[in-house]
């Protein structure tokens, strides 16, 4: 350079050197360094060439091999992991490569540029950070009522040449661009078909799902190479100035739907028992029509039978019926015996008392049931049991 010329100042002229001059010294450098001769006054002694003296051809060649190389070098380029090259040859795509080193044609013949396909890029809509943007995020439903809607898709690459060439359309930025309006194209058309309650209350799993099927069929119809992975709907509400009286009828859709639950739960525990007591009557009355009806049958065999020994021994049968009617009917019954042939006077029988003796153990009878036979007996009565049953003979035998 010139301010480290070792003259510098020692000349008359104070002022900078001349760029001839210094042209001359530089090429005289080079010719020194790549054996080249200055053209000087002394016959083979060199010295300063003289000023506008051409540059030497071998330091031309140099530098234009140098240049050629640099230029060559411009066309190698690496491909990181989970990345894709695309190679362009005057505009037009040639080639996809994947990771590894690349070597292409140096610009202006060929370009590349490398895309990341596997990175998941997040696009956010109706808002940026914690400020909205209430020109994406306000939207009409079917009933016409107005929400603010917020979400976020994530995206990444399924075609690096594709979304390389997305820009061949018009009015197009960049992949984030096309991505946020298909969006909220496809988010408005769905929300548009839909009631203001179901999108604020249940039904936004299945807004979030059609609206990603939509997107993804808009972004495949223009070949944008994009995939949506995932669309989450950050808030859905009503717009600020009715969001009172939404909350207040959110509160009166949840009571109601408590006290459905309720009802329902209620339902639930009395209408099975009440089934079940209903199956119990029916089981019950067909046991007891089946029961009926075997004892109709059974007494028709019966009786059929008896009607056939009947018809071979009417006396016989006739007296063997009224036996067992008889006895059927005194097994169920309290017998009291009478003697009506006595001496006409009335005796008092305390019956009631009878039966509930003898219905008694022989252990809790009355002191007088428990006395010897021996014992005496009142004045004016049987001096004996035996004597009374004497007495009882002679009755009896007087009988005709």
């Amino acid at each position: 350079m010139a301010w480290n010329d070792p003259q510098w100042g020692n000349k008359d002229n104070s002022g900078p050197p001349d760029l001839d001059e210094l042209w001359q010294r530089l090429n005289q450098r080079l010719n020194g360094m790549f054996g080249g001769k200055g053209g000087g006054k002394g016959g083979g002694e060199s010295g300063p060439s003289e000023p506008g003296a051409a540059p030497s051809p071998r330091l031309v060649g140099l530098l234009i091999g140098v240049a050629f190389l640099v230029w060559i070098a411009t066309g190698f380029y690496i491909v990181d992991a989970g990345s894709r090259g695309v190679e362009q040859r005057f505009g037009q795509y040639t080639v996809t490569t994947g990771p590894g080193a690349h070597l292409r044609m140096p610009w202006p013949i060929e370009a590349h540029r490398v895309v990341n396909v596997e990175s998941v890029r997040t696009i956010e809509v109706g808002y940026r950070g914690k400020s909205k943007n209430l020109q994406e995020s306000l939207m009409l439903t079917d009933d016409e009522n107005i929400v603010d809607l917020q979400f976020a898709v994530q995206y990444n690459l399924k075609s690096a040449e594709d979304f390389v060439f997305i820009n061949r359309y018009e009015n197009v930025i960049d992949g984030d661009d096309v991505v946020r309006q298909a969006a909220e194209t496809a988010m408005r058309e769905v929300v548009g078909k839909s009631k203001m309650d179901f999108v604020l209350n249940v039904g936004r799993t299945e807004i979030a799902a059609r609206a990603k099927q939509l997107m993804q069929e808009v972004l495949d119809r223009y070949k944008t190479g994009i995939n949506i992975s995932q669309i989450t709907l950050q808030n859905v509400q009503a717009p600020e100035q009715v969001l009172a009286a939404f909350e207040d009828v959110q509160k009166a859709n949840q009571d109601r739907d408590r006290l459905k639950n309720e009802a329902q739960a209620y339902a639930n525990d009395v209408v099975p028992r009440a089934r079940g007591q209903a199956a119990r009557l029916m089981e019950e009355a067909e046991g007891y029509k089946q029961k009926v009806i075997a004892n109709a049958e059974g007494e028709a065999a019966r009786f059929a039978q008896v009607l056939a020994e009947y018809q071979k021994a009417p006396a016989v049968t006739r007296q063997r019926l009224y036996l067992d009617t008889m006895q059927q009917v005194l097994n169920s019954s309290s017998k009291v015996i009478v003697d009506q042939k006595g001496n006409g006077s009335l005796l008092y029988l305390p019956l009631d008392k009878l039966q509930q003796i003898a219905t008694q153990p022989y252990a809790s009878a009355p002191d007088a049931l428990r006395q010897p036979s021996t014992s005496a007996a009142p004045a004016g009565g049987p001096a004996t049991l035996g004597g009374g049953r004497e007495l009882l003979g002679r009755e009896r035998g007087d009988r005709p």
